[in-house]
């Protein structure tokens, strides 16, 4: 092998590169170790707040020191696997700006305009039929309802300066488009803002490209009904005066004494946690409390939330400070060495709730202005080594109220200074906030004015100078995305729709961790037995295989830490997947290897020639299933777009370990010992000189294929299919009883309590017992258009209505939908909306038929001949049908759940991905035999190469079915299914290469042989 020396160099990067990504994995649980010690000292109802306490502490604390760097709890933690909520626990929520409201909210009292009315009904409309150009549905729709009336009436506004009586209908629906992407930018700002309160480690928010959909992922989140509410709410961006910190820092230092003599005892280890932040006012004016509350009750905060004073002194501080705590109680935590305009100083996370303990003493409020008020950053602050600022707020107004809202706001945006690369923002003001503004600015020059959002400082810029006409402009060495982020935020005060849900799955956290026991048991044993198979099969060289397959495991896991990707119980499944394909490419290469053996060569030429004979095969069969597997990241969502990556990636390692690292390890031992062994006795001959007529059979075959096929069809019609809440629209729950209950049973209870709605009596439910006997999956569409809180409280309603009365023991409502306190009760509740499902179905057949077409289009480049190519697409789509077919007429016969839903289709396309493989390998030994026996019979060549072939298709089904057993029996009852598509797949995929695609393609070539002549 040519460059040796570089594949080895290469491969011991590589290596390294995966122990440095994997090592702070292991780094992070072996802190998170130390916390759970820590916090084993207090009582049992206090240690996961001082577990989390500990962590907090040690966040921006150097916990891993690599010689050249030393690297942060936090940094450690953003570097570790990121795990799914399947296997973590957690929420994730899609919501949506609704484009409706925003043109409402733009056109103000225009929107009471009949042909306003109509034109929004007519878009509506095309929205439901599947049109995803709201604007332009809406545009359209007015010119026809208004007779042509200029679209710019509607809009036309006195604090608008970019809409006039003039503007053509083409520039307004420009801006209607750019109002509607500033709307869902300013969502995105605002969601973020909050969830990087929740307190949950490793939170996912990205905006959705091509949509206006905004997608929120909450791993161990604790309380979904308060997640749901905070992040719909309407934002609050106000805009408030200032104290000088030289103006508090006085106050806070007799504070800070009064504390050392009168209160610390007091405050110390009482074995309660208060809030770590104030609290912030809701859309509809109500006081909602943006952390935790108490530890009694169970609540989570949204920065830190612990503290006792004691508990803090015992936990080394995470930052040095020159204050004791025993002299400087208050400014121990609160470090004053950090004061400056309007910040009085600067604390880690874990000390925020003991700092406002603190200062909500009425003897410390006592000793302070009387109106002033303190309110956290919105973040650490990294040049404060993550530091939390705390902001000396003025209230001064009459009522309480902030001098000025977000609502001022008519524009903001980014700008650069004309010198250097500092980043600034502008911002604009309507005619009510320009006078204010104005009397605000003059009234506080030198002094810094407060943008907060939410109840949070976001930043707090020095007045220069008096500004008058309500343009200002913001500077403060921002870097662009910065600059970005506070134009967002300033902008937000103005968004005309709040963000609305329009999906959300809730994964309780006993569920997380069955996942986590049943996706490792299946990942040991089918690895094991893979290695066996392999080993026992191949014997010397398999052993070697199997050397290479560890590596290609320990690559691939490297690999997903490195890009960040995280990793699902579908993941999972992909892992094993893929070691169940990787060895076909070792397959192929022993089994080619054997054949130069037969021929008569020597060793070390079989080895160079089984090699290369086998590179054609092995790229051409990868290449297909790399093709469905980007199809499936593309088309796919959540844990199908982790299924995928793991499969595209373990494709790539498995390729990279198959043939380099294989071939090194047969090298090696060849060059040490001279010999080596690729089969036993019992194996060596095995399906070697078998004569079949796979061809001569092949009428039989199309009967057959076509029955079968016929069957499915009708089955199809008639039983139809167990479609998933994911294509339907509605809710989706798996309730755990204390013992084991009846599916019947369930169905009673809820029918009754069903019955008793008037609107939800004739509304059709399915219940299914999920996995163990206590565990039931329920579906309903009651509702299932209307994603409101209400309606999931209603529906959750009923279901805790039906099903108290079957357990034994008194169950609460608020246990029965949160298993935080409870392991009984909702684990899963998945609630999808219309416009999802709809979209879901588009995508899935669009995946389907994509798939279908590209590795058709493979096919006919590789081969050059467009026979080929249909015979392999036909049995491609013969292999989907059948499957769906299968899953038609079994649903509700077998045991477990056969819903189709987004997983079915990820198995739905790795069939064709594994299919196609198989299909590849022979239809690449055809080829191969029509160059080498040109004047052979088409009949001939076609049967040998199948036969030829047979102890590679053998070996390679065998292993990847061994794995998919595995998964089966113990990869837990959420994936069953998906894995019960992919064993039919597996199985039905290996007969219709050899009986559906190569004889189709036969008949092809054949009859296009015979119109040449």
């Amino acid at each position: 092998m040519q460059s040796k020396g570089a594949i080895k160099l290469l491969a011991i990067l590589l290596a390294i590169a995966c122990i440095y990504q994997l090592s702070f994995t292991f780094k992070a649980r072996n802190v998170e170790k130390n916390a759970a010690r820590y916090a084993a000292a207090f009582e049992p109802g206090e240690q996961a707040v001082m577990e989390q306490y500990y962590l907090d502490s040690v966040q921006n604390q150097p916990v891993y020191n690599l010689g050249f760097k030393a690297f942060t709890y936090k940094e450690v933690k953003e570097k570790e696997i990121n795990l799914g909520l399947d296997l973590k626990g957690g929420m994730n929520v899609m919501l949506e700006v609704q484009v409706e409201d925003v043109i409402k909210a733009l056109a103000g009292d225009s929107a009471k305009d009949p042909a306003f009315q109509q034109a929004i009904d007519s878009a509506n409309e095309a929205l439901r039929k599947g049109s995803n150009d709201y604007i332009g549905e809406f545009v359209k729709a007015y010119r026809e309802a208004s007779g042509g009336a200029p679209l710019a009436a509607l809009f036309v506004s006195p604090d608008r300066k970019d809409i006039t009586p003039n503007s053509s209908d083409a520039d307004v629906e420009k801006i209607l488009r750019k109002e509607t992407d500033d709307a869902i930018g300013a969502s995105f700002n605002i969601l973020r803002s909050r969830i990087d309160h929740f307190g949950v480690t490793q939170p996912n928010i990205q905006r959705l490209p091509n949509s206006h959909r905004i997608l929120v992922e909450l791993p161990g989140v604790k309380e979904p009904e308060r997640v749901r509410k905070l992040l719909q709410g309407t934002a609050s961006l106000e805009f408030w005066t200032t104290y000088n910190a030289n103006e508090v820092l006085p106050a806070l230092s007799r504070a800070d004494q009064l504390i050392r003599t009168q209160f610390a005892e007091e405050i110390g280890p009482d074995g309660e946690t208060e809030t770590a932040v104030a609290e912030t006012e809701t859309a509809d004016g109500e006081t909602e409390t943006v952390v935790a509350e108490t530890a009694g009750n169970g609540a989570e905060g949204l920065i830190a939330e612990v503290g006792t004073a004691d508990a803090a002194a015992e936990q080394p501080e995470a930052i040095a400070s020159r204050f004791d705590r025993a002299q400087n109680p208050l400014f121990a935590l609160l470090n004053p060495d950090y004061a400056g305009g309007a910040v009085v100083g600067a604390a880690s996370a874990a000390d925020t709730a003991t700092i406002n303990r603190y200062l909500r003493i009425d003897a410390v409020r006592d000793l302070l202005p009387a109106d002033v008020v303190f309110k956290w950053g919105i973040k650490g602050d990294p040049a404060m080594e993550g530091r939390f600022q705390l902001y000396a707020i003025k209230v001064d107004t009459p009522d309480g109220k902030a001098p000025l809202d977000g609502s001022v706001v008519t524009d903001a945006r980014e700008t650069y200074a004309e010198r250097g690369a500092e980043a600034k923002v502008s911002m604009s003001m309507n005619s009510v906030g320009v006078q204010e503004w104005g009397r605000l600015t003059g009234d506080n020059i030198g002094r810094c004015i407060a943008i907060v959002l939410d109840g949070y400082v976001y930043s707090a810029p020095v007045v220069r100078q008096k500004i008058e006409g309500g343009n200002s402009e913001i500077s403060g060495g921002f870097t662009i995305q910065e600059a970005k982020d506070l134009a967002n935020v300033l902008k937000s005060g103005k968004v005309p729709a709040p963000a609305r849900i329009i999906q959300d799955t809730v994964v309780g956290p006993s569920l997380g961790q069955e996942s986590i026991n049943a996706g490792m048991l299946s990942f040991l044993l089918a690895f094991i037995l893979v290695l066996l198979y392999m080993g026992l099969y191949y014997k010397t060289a398999g052993w070697m295989s199997d050397i290479a397959l560890i590596s290609n495991v320990f690559l691939l896991m490297g690999v997903l830490v490195s890009f960040g990707a995280v990793l699902t119980l579908p993941g999972i499944a992909g892992i094993v997947l893929t070691m169940g394909m990787a060895v076909d490419a070792n397959v192929i290469i022993y089994e080619r290897i054997k054949e130069e053996l037969r021929g008569g060569k020597g060793l070390a030429l079989s080895i160079k020639d089984g090699f290369s004979n086998a590179y054609s095969a092995i790229i051409d069969g990868n290449v297909t299933t790399l093709i469905t597997g980007i199809v499936l990241f593309v088309f796919g969502n959540g844990p199908v777009q982790g299924f995928a990556t793991t499969l595209i990636i373990g494709i790539l390692t498995s390729l990279f370990c198959s043939i380099f690292i294989t071939r090194l390890l047969i090298e090696w031992i060849v060059g040490k010992w001279g010999r080596i062994s690729f089969s036993r006795k019992w194996s060596e001959n095995l399906l070697y000189n078998v004569h079949f007529d796979f061809i001569g059979k092949r009428k039989a075959a199309y009967i057959f294929a076509l029955a079968v096929i016929l069957v499915s069809i009708v089955s199809f019609f008639v039983r139809g299919l167990n479609m998933g809440a994911e294509f339907t629209g509605g809710r989706a729950y798996v309730v755990r009883f204390d013992h084991p209950v009846s599916a019947e049973d369930v169905r009673q209870n809820l029918d009754k309590s069903f019955a008793s709605y008037a609107d939800a009596a004739n509304v059709s439910f399915e219940v299914k017992q999920y996995g163990n006997e206590n565990q039931m999956r329920i579906v309903t569409q009651y509702k299932y258009d209307d994603t409101s809180d209400e309606a999931t409280t209603e529906v959750d309603e009923i279901l805790y209505n039906s099903l108290r009365g079957l357990y034994q023991y008194d169950i609460t409502f608020d246990n029965f939908r949160n298993t935080q306190e409870d392991v009984n009760g909702i684990v899963t509740a998945d609630k999808i909306g219309p416009s999802i499902a709809k979209d879901m179905t588009r995508s899935a057949i669009l995946a389907v038929l994509f798939s279908l077409l590209a590795i058709g289009l493979y096919i006919t480049f590789r081969f050059k001949k467009w026979q080929w190519a249909t015979g392999a697409t036909a049995a491609l789509a013969f292999n989907a049908l059948l499957v769906i077919g299968i899953f038609s007429l079994l649903y509700g016969l077998l045991p477990f759940n056969l819903e189709v839903n987004q997983a079915f289709i990820a198995a739905i396309l790795t069939i064709i991905g594994y299919s196609i493989n198989d299909t590849v390998v022979v239809f690449d030994r055809i080829r191969e035999y029509l160059k080498l026996y040109p004047k052979r019979d088409l009949k001939e060549n076609v049967n040998n190469a199948i036969n030829s072939t047979l102890s590679r298709t053998l070996n390679t089904s065998g292993t990847t079915l061994v794995t998919l057993l595995a998964i089966f029996f113990f990869g837990g009852e959420t994936i069953r299914g998906f894995i019960f598509a992919l064993l039919l797949g597996v199985v039905i995929g290996t007969l219709s290469t050899l009986f559906v695609a190569t004889p189709i393609a036969y008949d092809l070539v054949k009859g296009q042989r015979k119109a040449a002549r």
